[in-house]
């Protein structure tokens, strides 16, 4: 065996490996060598982030207040951004004899005046590395600097100068003083089909238009593509609220008043401004920034939005004294939310040169309690918003709780099944096909329909009385309800979100109630929860009423079932002599009938009706009335009462 511990000379020599070897990337030459560690990589996202690198320095100067407006030029294979800013310095660099701070700039990494607060208080660029590594990226790369009524203009190449800077005759354009840039990417890097897509800048622009109200952008674009113009002027005094209004402009939203709002961190930190709505579709969104750079994966500024928000919620249910706020969790609050959030900090620390995610600790404290003081302020203004919203999360509370306790029922659901013979006497048949399970109310019809029953295709559930009325139920009491979930398990099919009609174990779904007020009563009670939890149930046809009779009418050797008063009146004149003394009794309920006068009329296919229950074409006329009758608004049952109360007659109270 082989010493793994052998000291000894390998038989073969190792290659030279000296300092000799050891290379050292001058100025510009590491972001060539590996442009991936500064901009992601060379692909279409790589080759747009160079434009933002250069757009989030004109956005800078606007934020810190010296720019008021940004002109960007688009081709297919180059960008020219200017703004009207302070223009960057041309003066001899102090650490750098021979070369301009501009210079110094353009081909010296981590180089620039966001190091410290002095010159700007935010900024998105921090690194000191946009401007130089676009510049080493580039083909070629040509800047103007207009100050103080001068002009300087120098050209490069792959980040190298070729020419010197030179003062310029000053030429009119957009601006009088400012920076343009204008940039090719180089082919070297990016590859021989270089092509900047329009409809990818100019929504990238349009979003930092609504970030910062006071700027307007000079859009140019050499062509129209996508619906992109050739040339507007962007600009969206409503800021943010602005861009919320936009993208929901054709969504409903829970409330027509978004929460909306700015503020300053204490100690002149920064400041942040938001905007915030819920849709009724529970289709949500956001977007955060800092210093206008996009955070697409959040950060503690997200987190501090997200824990005000939910505070004040808390604080408010307890202002109102609703127990049931203290219930709701943040899922349940952000569900269908649709905000946006831009801070303004300084020195903030992002994760990663690309800037995807704001790591600043003290962000979250900052934000949290701004947004806390102003949501709870707007809770208690806009009163009627509140109560609207608060039964938006209710629902989204509910939702969550049922879908919880769905994947419950399925992982349980095999267990459970062992226990319910005791309950519920199922057929013989191992397949849906004509086979159908009876619904009936209390174990005393129950006994009575197993006897009366074919055990080869119908199965029996007996169920303790009235069941619950699913729509103005608590999601706690639904999940609670020992009924229902027994029945959910018996059909095997699932409810709400979970239903699978393909797993429905029964043909024929019959409610089997007394032909009485309370019989009618506990059917309509099922027909609502099919119809809330089991819909596609009806849709299809498998949901049916049994029409059990209500009176036997007897003379002699001849007996006769009649399902109501009308039709006994009917049986009377048409089957009986006048004045026979017919013997006429009155099912009390269907545990009162023996099982063969039940099979014979209500259970056997030979002789029994039964109602299939459908869904109407206009199916809003069911959502209406269901609403009406079944909802939380007794109002709504006192006028249907009102309405239609002239209608009833000799009631069967």
């Amino acid at each position: 065996m082989k010493n793994i511990f052998d000291t000894s000379s390998p038989k073969k020599p190792a290659a030279s490996y000296t300092a000799e070897h050891i290379e050292v990337l001058e100025g510009l030459e590491p972001v060539r060598k590996r442009p991936g560690m500064y901009i992601g990589g060379t692909d279409e996202k790589a080759l747009h982030h160079l434009v933002a690198e250069i757009f989030d320095n004109a956005m800078d100067e606007a934020v810190s207040g010296f720019a008021t407006k940004i002109a960007i030029s688009v081709s297919t294979t180059h960008v020219e951004i200017a703004d009207n800013g302070r223009g960057i310095p041309v003066d001899p660099h102090p650490k750098f004899p021979g070369k301009s701070a501009l210079e110094v700039i353009l081909t010296t990494l981590h180089s620039g005046g966001k190091f410290k607060d002095t010159v700007y208080q935010t900024a998105g660029g921090l690194h000191g590395v946009g401007l130089s590594v676009v510049n080493a990226l580039s083909k070629n790369l040509e800047i103007q600097v207009r100050r103080q009524g001068k002009m300087w203009a120098q050209s490069y190449a792959q980040g190298v100068p070729v020419t010197l800077l030179e003062e310029k005759t000053f030429e009119s354009g957009f601006f009088i003083q400012g920076t343009t840039v204008k940039f090719a990417p180089d082919p070297e890097i990016f590859g021989e089909n270089i092509y900047f897509n329009p409809k990818t800048i100019y929504t990238f622009i349009k979003a930092k238009a609504f970030l910062f109200k006071g700027i307007e952008i000079l859009w140019s674009c050499s062509e129209k593509t996508d619906g992109v113009p050739k040339k507007e002027i962007i600009k969206f005094p409503g800021g943010l609220n602005d861009f919320l209004t936009t993208e929901l402009a054709e969504t409903k939203t829970v409330v027509s008043n978004s929460f909306e709002g700015s503020g300053t961190f204490s100690d002149n930190k920064g400041r942040l401004e938001w905007v915030l709505n819920w849709t009724e579709n529970g289709d949500g969104f956001y977007h955060t920034y800092c210093n206008t750079i996009p955070t697409i994966l959040g950060g503690t500024h997200e987190t501090g939005f997200r824990q005000g928000i939910f505070k004040a919620v808390k604080t408010f249910g307890e202002r109102i004294g609703n127990k049931r706020v203290s219930q709701l969790t943040a899922e349940d609050i952000f569900t269908g939310s649709c905000f946006l959030l831009s801070v303004f900090i300084r020195q903030p620390q992002f994760q990663g040169q690309t800037k995807e995610k704001l790591v600043s600790g003290e962000a979250t404290r900052l934000v949290e309690s701004i947004i806390k003081d102003q949501f709870e302020h707007w809770l208690i203004r806009y009163k009627d918003e509140s109560m609207m919203l608060i039964e938006y999360w209710f629902h989204n509370l509910e939702e969550r709780l049922k879908k919880k306790q769905d994947k419950e029922m399925q992982r349980a659901a095999p267990t459970k099944r062992l226990r319910l013979p005791g309950k519920l006497a199922d057929c013989s048949l191992d397949k849906a096909a004509d086979t159908e399970i009876f619904l009936v109310e209390g174990d005393s019809a129950g006994g009575s329909a197993k006897q009366a029953r074919d055990r080869k295709n119908q199965a029996i559930l007996p169920l303790r009385g009235k069941i619950l009325n699913v729509v103005s139920a608590t999601i706690e009491k639904l999940h609670g309800n020992q009924e229902l979930s027994d029945l959910t398990l018996a059909l095997g099919c699932g409810a709400g979100k979970n239903f699978d009609l393909k797993k429905l174990r029964y043909e024929r779904v019959i409610i089997m109630t007394d032909a009485d007020v309370d019989g009618a009563h506990i059917a309509s009670l099922l027909i609502t929860f099919f119809y809330k939890e089991m819909p596609d149930l009806i849709r299809q046809g498998h949901l049916y009423l049994a029409q059990p009779p209500l009176y036997r009418l007897s003379h002699g050797q001849k007996s006769l079932y009649a399902k109501d008063d009308e039709h006994k009146e009917q049986l009377l004149k048409k089957e009986f002599k006048a004045n026979a003394h017919v013997d006429i009794s009155r099912f009390k309920g269907l545990g009162e009938m023996p099982p063969a006068q039940l099979k014979e009329t209500t259970m056997s296919p030979k002789n029994r009706m039964l109602l299939r229950v459908k869904m109407p074409e206009d199916e809003q006329e069911v959502v209406d009335l269901v609403e009406s009758l079944m909802g939380k608004k007794p109002e709504l049952r006192f006028n249907f009462i009102q309405t239609n109360a002239f209608k009833a007659e000799d009631l069967d109270i």
